[in-house]
């Protein structure tokens, strides 16, 4: 990968993964906005949002919509351009592109054609949700948005309740307390941390567990914004609760989707209190029986 430096005139041809606000303009970058300037096109979500950025900033540049409905359509259209020597910049509306929006095809293909490929790296709701929300960070799973209907949503929420991790997903303000009610019926009711309008004015965390959080916004309706829901990993099971080979064998397999035999066997031998080697053994054999 070509190094980049501020003090090139000419960028190196290549796909540029930029991240700008989720809110506050100042917190784009030095770097973001030295390669903005300096592309030779930006393709974004929606060009009328990127435009906006782009003279807040004094930058000025052709701008390629790309989005879901598009994607297969302009996708060798901007990977052409980069293969005859152009520098060409991602952006979402806000924060990380590739984060729950459709660039990672592009990224894909990109690199499967051997172009260059460099993140400018910057906000992101969800690590700003989750540094906020006061509940553990170690480990957690980013779930995008849930599905619009009950049955769907509850189905969605429930795939993920023995999932050893804070969950953390988006959510229109509009459903938000529907959706707050089925995550607490799928999952039990946990310690969680609505964040919304993050970095901007009216930013503003609420602390509760779910069935409390989906009182609150069913009373005081839907808040105004864009939102971030976290919701805590599953409490610790005790020995006597992990007695049944079942339920070991099913946080096992779980707990395998996301992490290593060794890092999956330490993190459930702390959480239920059993022995490392006892659950490394049952892991094994799971595994090995795969």
């Amino acid at each position: 990968m070509a190094e980049i430096s501020i003090d090139d005139q000419k960028l190196s041809a290549g796909l540029y993964i930029v991240a700008t606000p989720i809110g506050n303009l100042g917190d784009i970058s030095a770097r973001a906005k030295d390669i903005l300037s300096r592309v030779d096109a930006v393709a974004c979500e929606d060009t009328r949002v990127t435009a906006k950025l782009m003279t807040a900033y004094g930058l000025k540049k052709p701008l390629v919509q790309y989005h879901e409905h598009n994607a297969a359509h302009q996708r060798p259209k901007i990977l052409a351009r980069i293969e005859a020597g152009e520098a060409i910049a991602l952006v979402s509306d806000a924060g990380t592109p590739l984060i729950s929006d459709p660039g990672y095809k592009l990224v894909e293909e990109a690199h499967a054609a051997s172009l260059d490929v460099t993140s400018i790296p910057g906000p992101s709701a969800v690590v700003t949700a989750l540094s906020l929300a006061g509940l553990p960070t170690n480990r957690f799973l980013f779930m995008g948005f849930p599905p619009n209907k009950t049955k769907a949503r509850k189905e969605w929420f429930q795939a993920e309740v023995n999932t050893p991790a804070s969950l953390v997903f988006y959510e229109s303000a509009k459903r938000l307390p529907a959706s707050l009610a089925d995550a607490a019926e799928s999952l039990g009711d946990r310690k969680a941390a609505v964040c919304r309008e993050l970095t901007k004015k009216f930013e503003e965390v609420v602390l509760n567990d779910l069935n409390g959080l989906a009182a609150h916004y069913e009373a005081s309706g839907p808040p105004k914004g864009e939102v971030v829901v976290v919701v805590s990993a599953p409490a610790k099971a005790s020995k006597t609760e992990m007695s049944d080979t079942a339920d070991l064998d099913e946080m096992i397999l779980t707990a395998l989707k996301h992490m290593t035999l060794k890092t999956a066997s330490a993190f459930i031998a702390e959480q239920t209190g059993l022995r490392k080697k006892q659950v490394y053994a049952r892991a094994l054999e799971l595994s090995d029986s795969k």
